[in-house]
């Protein structure tokens, strides 16, 4: 082989700690006529998830593979009746010469022995025919690298829990994580990870939970463990040529914020409202509020939404939380025309993991109160729901609904969910033809809603004042015309609009919207929008 292939080979496998082959290796091809051996194979076949190529390098440019085993199985078709294998490594001293019979298929193949793990090599096929047999194939190429790599993982922002060190973050923070790993064959190519739960299955080094390692084996990733106490993280190491570790656990504790942030509409604990959007999927998006891009900081998968058929078309509601765990937003879901509104209570930061239960208008059966005319039992006449947050020194939101062509008012949740007041604020069948929308309260404490008007696209608001004995005025929502008109916002622009809150930490609650071609806009107020791109 040329001087030129031997540092070819050497630069391409040269994360591994091996010296390719440089001298005394026969050309490539040979000449004058056409090689009675062809379809030179190894198997398995020599691959590299670095170029992400399956190859023999049968030539002086492609970059050779690796294979995983020091036992290949060489292979090659001919005429001739038996073929002659040649084996060469990196230092050009010639390790395997073998004369195998061919098949009746055709086909003729060898098992070299000698082979090391970390080292490269070149061969070669020449037919059989007797003495002087003939023109042999092109030298093909691989290395071996059947081992695994070895690494360790490491984090000062939530140290293992036997090193006795102290974390540096809390649940709900995002601390960083470092993985520092060796392969003495092809090079640690990537590492696979996932708190609490279980190693992926998929494609080695892509999609989530993956994370390229460095020249020098090292990577780095963040996590939010969404989880007060004892995290388990799992890490596997996968190297070029496709061996993957045995996952190796790493135990950390993470200690609850004694003074956590405190935002209704955050739902992951960051101390900024959040906007949940289903993805083309189904799956939720958490997207920040105060996001550039519309890259989400989780993702809540569609087999947890109502009914295990994903979050699209479903109602979502959130501003407030119960006081069994941080003040992160508890999430309300409801199917369209469902009698069910399920509860997912946030113990995880915004994972929702825990499954949900339902929420209730409870009515005691032995002591019914007088409820209102045109008072329904359930949440299946619900067309709209919204959340007030809380209006009292419970932290559950309050709700409102349009069923029937009314606007009906749901507050005093109990400990369960059971909302126990009920209040038919307005009988205007015109409710109907505008879309709900509930900023929230501003930094000053005061409240309001606003409708989209879905004939002309006019954004109104109105105001629900407080009075000195801590209720609230709602006859503003009496009727939905006497609204201040804020801007205009065309449904077939904008097919949805709605709002998590301050967004932009200006103290005045703020407006979001999907355009007809799925761009998330933020505003600041209704005004300013910005263009954060196409959702997933």
């Amino acid at each position: 082989m040329s001087e030129t292939m031997g540092g070819r080979l050497a630069a391409t496998l040269g994360a591994a700690a091996v010296v390719l082959m440089t001298i005394g290796v026969p050309t490539a091809t040979a000449t004058g006529g056409q090689s009675a051996v062809t379809d030179p194979k190894a198997v398995p076949s020599p691959g590299s998830l670095a170029t992400g190529a399956s190859t023999d390098a049968c030539d002086d440019t492609t970059a050779p593979g690796w294979i995983t085993t020091t036992e290949p199985t060489l292979t090659a078709r001919t005429t001739a009746p038996g073929a002659r294998f040649k084996v060469w490594n990196a230092a050009g001293a010639k390790i395997f010469d073998r004369t195998a019979r061919t098949a009746a298929d055709g086909t003729v193949q060898v098992r070299p022995t000698g082979l090391v793990e970390g080292a490269g090599y070149s061969w070669q096929v020449w037919p059989d025919y007797g003495p002087g047999g003939g023109k042999p194939t092109a030298a093909c190429h691989f290395g071996v690298d059947a081992t695994a790599p070895q690494f360790t993982v490491g984090s000062t922002d939530f140290p293992e829990s036997t090193s006795g060190a102290t974390p540096l973050k809390y649940a709900g923070q995002t601390g960083t994580f470092t993985v520092k790993g060796t392969d003495q064959g092809s090079g640690v190519a990537c590492y696979r990870y996932v708190l609490n739960g279980t190693s992926s299955v998929g494609s080695p080094c892509q999609g989530p939970g993956t994370v390229a390692a460095g020249p020098d084996g090292t990577a780095t990733f963040q996590l939010k463990p969404t989880q007060w106490g004892t995290n388990i993280l799992t890490v596997q190491a996968v190297d070029n040529a496709g061996n993957v570790t045995p996952p190796v656990t790493y135990s950390f504790y993470a200690p609850s914020n004694p003074n956590p942030p405190v935002a209704p509409g955050d739902v992951n604990g960051d101390g900024i409202p959040d906007i949940l959007l289903p993805d083309a999927a189904g799956n939720l998006q958490v997207i920040s509020a105060d996001a550039t891009t519309t890259v989400p900081t989780s993702t809540v998968a569609a087999v947890r939404a109502p009914g295990d058929a994903g979050w699209n078309g479903v109602q979502l509601l959130h501003r407030g939380w119960d006081r069994s765990h941080a003040p992160v937003d508890d999430l309300m879901a409801h199917q369209p025309g469902g009698a069910g509104l399920s509860l997912y209570r946030n113990f995880d930061m915004g994972a929702f993991a825990r499954g949900s239960s339902s929420v209730e208008r409870a009515v005691d059966p032995f002591d019914p109160p007088v409820l209102p005319e045109g008072f329904n039992p359930d949440w299946s006449k619900a067309t709209q729901l919204v959340p007030l947050g809380a209006l009292g020194a419970d932290q559950r939101t309050s709700i409102l609904t349009v069923e029937d062509d009314s606007l009906w008012l749901f507050t005093d949740p109990g400990f369960l969910y059971g909302y126990q007041t009920f209040v038919r604020i307005s009988t205007s069948a015109a409710w109907t033809g505008y879309d709900l929308i509930a900023p929230g309260r501003a930094a000053d404490g005061t409240l309001a809603l606003w409708s989209r008007n879905r004939a002309t696209g006019e954004l109104r608001t109105y105001p629900i004042a407080k009075g000195a004995d801590g209720t609230y005025d709602f006859t503003a929502l009496a009727d939905p015309a006497t609204g201040t008109v804020v801007g205009t916002f065309p449904v077939a622009q904008y097919p949805t609009l709605g709002s998590s809150g301050d967004g932009n930490g200006d103290g005045q609650p703020d407006l979001y919207a999907v355009t007809a071609d799925r761009h998330l806009l933020t505003f600041s107020g209704a005004t300013a929008p910005k263009d954060l791109g196409a959702l997933r």
